[in-house]
């Protein structure tokens, strides 16, 4: 009984998290090694503060208000920090998920710990860590996911985005820690608050993917056609091409058009499949992809740094754009 309250609550609203992705974002391979990672993560946390912390109870609490929070979260933070840099996770909603996810596995770990070494009757105790603790630990992962994939540019993670997420998730772990209020109380604010703030983000980040997917969608397959039909020059972008021919060579020109030509083409069939997903269906499976994406790589280094930020204003070539290109294999 102790370990279903302890556990089941913040399981069920991962669940949740995974049913309400209606673009299908999170795999759910990824989420179970998320969600193991966190149970390694309490493993490896335990091992850590047992080598820290003090003998006396003054010490010990000092520590699980400051020193704790502080090495769980970057502990927990690895697996998400992982899939960023593989370009896993491309928006607010699924840095959610498999975030909330890692945090569920060290709650469940965390609390099977508990639970063997202190085998309290007393059930107020374990709906406590059900209801407060477990969420709080999954809020946390799940905030520094968020706060990192939404200070991203580009492909790049820097040490600003991960400070602030590290910095925001142990601030709110240690406030958690020194229980200000009631336990009872905060465990009920916990339950009520930390569910709705993300359900309320997570509606919100579905609405703008929607409408960025759509935006650009019919904006891309229109310049797209207009290529494809040899009309590109009738257009704002066959015109800022023009412009370039007197700052590059006839050859760098022509590997920018037919980057721009194949980007635009894997970009609409990328939005394309995620659309698909949305509406249940599953894409079409074409097994050009990788050759193209190959091709599109090995053009980018041929135009290298100087072209790719001269065809900015037409390659929107941002952290999300370049995830969407992943979903492609």
């Amino acid at each position: 009984m102790e370990i279903a309250i302890s556990t089941i609550p913040v399981l069920i609203f991962l669940m949740f998290l995974f049913v309400m992705d209606s673009f299908k974002l999170v795999s759910t391979k990824l989420l179970g090694i998320s969600f193991f990672w966190g149970v390694a993560a309490a493993i490896i946390s335990y091992t850590i503060n047992n080598q820290l912390i003090g003998n006396t109870p003054e010490a010990l609490t000092a520590y699980s208000k400051y020193q704790a929070p502080m090495i769980e979260e970057a502990i927990k933070a690895i697996s998400v920090f992982i899939l960023i840099k593989l370009n896993k996770i491309g928006f607010t909603i699924d840095a959610i998920v498999y975030g909330f996810a890692t945090g569920a596995g060290f709650s469940l770990a965390e609390n099977i710990y508990y639970l063997a070494m202190n085998p309290d009757p007393n059930l107020l105790i374990w709906i406590i860590r059900g209801f407060g603790t477990a969420i709080m630990h999954g809020g946390c992962t799940a905030l520094f996911a968020m706060v990192t994939v939404g200070g991203l540019n580009r492909h790049k993670i820097s040490a600003t985005n991960i400070l602030a997420g590290l910095l925001t998730a142990s601030l709110l772990h240690s406030l958690f820690n020194h229980f200000y209020i009631d336990p009872v109380i905060q465990a009920v604010g916990t339950i009520v608050i930390v569910p709705a703030i993300f359900i309320t983000i997570f509606l919100y980040n579905e609405h703008s993917l929607k409408k960025w997917l759509e935006m650009e969608f019919y904006s891309e397959v229109e310049l797209l056609s207009k290529i494809n039909k040899g009309q590109i020059s009738q257009t704002k972008a066959g015109e800022y091409i023009k412009t370039l021919k007197e700052k590059f060579s006839p050859d760098a020109i022509l590997d920018m058009y037919c980057y721009l030509s194949l980007y635009l083409e894997l970009s609409v069939k990328a939005k394309r499949n995620i659309m698909l997903r949305e509406s249940g269906l599953e894409p079409p499976v074409e097994p050009d992809i990788s050759q193209k994406l190959a091709e599109l790589a090995q053009l980018r280094k041929n135009i290298g740094k100087t072209g790719e930020l001269t065809l900015a204003p037409l390659v929107k070539m941002k952290y999300n754009d370049l995830w969407k290109l992943k979903q492609l294999h």
